[in-house]
């Protein structure tokens, strides 16, 4: 496999001898760890999982709690039984028949509860070691990495094991979900590494296909590999282990209407953009190879085409400054072009062997410290709206690669402790979710926050919930925006959203090479919050299951159809087109369709 235009191939999947000896033996030392037979620990495993219940829950502890109980019962008469052991030894005793069922062990054993509190199970998997389109001066080059990746970040750790094998990937993420006790029938895949459109688009196609084998053949030992990704694809609607939404990541310059249709074709539903400066000049001096409007461009076409848009910002650049990174950073809703869904924000780290490192050798780049960066993000964060989420402050780069500036891994830990000493809070969507919260249906308010774009008026449509009722409002605005529009009051949680989108003419954007959705509304994404919970169950009080995606997507109908729309289309990903179905929306080419007088 080689990139256009680079001359390197590359290997689709590493053999095992392609992988350094290293990465085989922490794998399997991690093997040996993992290995547990419950049945031979089934007495005190039902003891524990009798008296777990027990305790109340204004009294339970999640570190304490669960240890002194483990305490009274050691395994094999000297060390703690790891929730990876209870959640097995759980599960063994329901099958048995030895246990019933009981949602709050099985809340109180599951471990890292934040990795699915959102509703969906993240499975992130990374494309093969290759070359790169571009030549930032502060992207690390790891010969056994994707450009830009390093090869003892967690996720790349993983996929090198793998050997970047996107089937071994998938399933194993999978399986590690369910082996901690989080239901993964509900799976975002997230596929990184670079410029996925760099890549050809066999192995694009290819690497989609085995990935939506993995989903498939999780818990199904009938499934056979399927022939086309079209025939994977169509059986994942029904799958044990569904495809809720596709994300991949590429450069605002390789988006093109070709892209857009075989995004579409691969059932991509996001897409993460590199944006890293909306500033010409500091894009220039990082030899990005592209302007601000190639990012104008290609979120124009992204949208337009109904895709989720998660943008890429870099603070601390070269010839950036605090000031200019405040000035910056304001840009991104100010700009009726840009106003992301999400952000995800990466503090440029100083790394070896980059020109970045050569120039701060030369003392010509001087990182932010972590007072600086600290308070230039408290500062920026409570003016994010409310229809944007952040998903990350800092990059998971491991402190040692990092040669001068912030290598604190929990900063948006430190920047919301600012925030608080300050009197101030981030409404940002990640900072709202209900999460592992019980929702009363008498507590929900709908509200509708609408902003324009340059070719869109988007409408953020989401139930709050409010225990007074009472629901304040905010202008957001600034002097390059003459339209300011109502922003809820942020402070109050967040149980479901949808994203609406009325293209402001019939061949806006993307629309103009997409008949099939010419002049129709757009659903650009429904998301109930709450732990992901398994495929038609129910759970008192979860917001997943208090009709709240139906309800939105009633309203949405009915706000597009008094705005002159009598057809709404959703990007709809391959698992969630039974649910858009049951809905009243039927299958095109690339997008589900229906009537807004429905």
């Amino acid at each position: 496999l080689c990139l256009p235009g680079q001359g390197i191939l590359m290997k689709r999947i590493l053999a095992r001898e392609d992988v350094p000896a290293e990465v085989h033996e922490i794998a399997e030392a991690w093997q040996k760890r993992a290995r547990f037979e419950p049945s031979r620990h089934a007495a005190a495993l039902h003891a524990i999982f009798q008296e777990i219940p027990r305790v109340a829950a204004n009294e339970w502890d999640s570190e304490r709690s669960l240890r002194s109980i483990l305490a009274r019962y050691p395994k094999e008469g000297k060390g703690f039984y790891s929730k990876v052991n209870l959640v097995a030894g759980y599960r063994h005793l329901i099958e048995e028949g030895d246990l019933d069922p009981d949602p709050v062990v099985m809340e109180r054993i599951r471990m890292k509860p934040m990795r699915t509190a959102s509703g969906v199970a993240p499975v992130t998997v990374l494309t093969a070691p290759a070359g790169c389109p571009a030549h930032c001066i502060f992207c690390p080059d790891d010969w056994r990495m994707p450009k830009s990746y390093i090869y003892d970040e967690p996720g790349a750790m993983r996929a090198e094991r793998d050997g970047f094998d996107p089937f071994r990937q998938t399933y194993g993420r999978i399986q590690s979900f369910e082996n901690i006790g989080h239901d993964a029938s509900k799976v975002e895949l997230l596929i990184l590494g670079g410029t996925w459109s760099a890549y050809s688009r066999d192995y694009r196609e290819w690497f989609v296909r085995r990935c939506f084998d993995a989903m498939n053949a999780v818990g199904d030992p009938s499934y056979t590999d399927a022939p086309s990704l079209e025939t994977a694809q169509q059986h994942n609607i029904t799958a044990a282990h569904r495809n809720v939404g596709l994300v991949i990541e590429t450069r605002p310059d390789w988006v093109t209407p070709d892209e857009i249709r075989h995004l579409r074709r691969l059932g991509v539903t996001k897409v993460q953009i590199g944006v890293q400066s909306l500033d010409d000049d500091i894009l220039a001096l990082n030899n990005r190879g592209h302007g601000v409007e190639a990012v104008r461009q290609a979120l124009g076409l992204l949208r337009t085409a109904g895709f989720k848009l998660h943008l890429h910002w870099m603070p601390n650049l070269h010839g950036a400054t605090p000031e200019s990174d405040r000035v910056d950073f304001a840009r991104f809703f100010s700009d009726p072009a840009i106003r992301p869904d999400e952000l995800k924000i990466y503090p440029c780290s100083l790394i070896a062997d980059t020109e970045l490192y050569n120039l701060w050798e030369k003392g010509e780049y001087h990182p932010y410290n972590e007072a600086e960066l600290v308070a230039i993000l408290a500062d920026i964060k409570p003016t994010i709206p409310a229809y944007t989420r952040v998903n990350r402050l800092f990059r998971d780069i491991p402190a040692h690669h990092i040669r001068a500036g912030v290598t604190a891994s929990n900063l948006r830990e430190i920047v919301h402790a600012e925030l608080a000493r300050r009197g101030q809070h981030c409404g940002c969507i990640r900072c709202r979710e209900v999460r592992r919260q019980s929702v009363r249906e008498e507590e929900l308010r709908l509200l509708d926050t609408v902003y324009e774009t340059d070719l869109t008026i988007e409408h953020f449509l989401h139930f709050v919930v409010a225990e007074n009722g009472d629901i304040g409002y905010q202008l957001l605005g600034s002097d390059e925006d003459d339209a300011q529009y109502p922003i809820p009051n942020t402070q109050y949680p967040l149980a479901a959203f949808l994203r609406l989108s009325l293209p402001k003419t019939a061949d806006a954007g993307s629309r103009a090479f997409l008949d099939e959705i010419r002049g129709n509304a757009m659903i650009r994404e429904v998301h109930v919050y709450g732990p992901a919970l398994a495929l038609g169950k129910d759970e008192p009080g979860a917001a997943q299951h208090v009709g709240l995606g139906s309800r939105l997507l009633a309203e949405a109908r009915r706000i597009s159809r008094e705005a002159g729309f009598e057809r709404i289309s959703v990007i709809a990903a391959t698992g969630t087109r039974d649910y858009y179905a049951n809905r009243g929306f039927t299958q095109g080419e690339l997008y589900m369709t229906g009537r807004t007088n429905l």
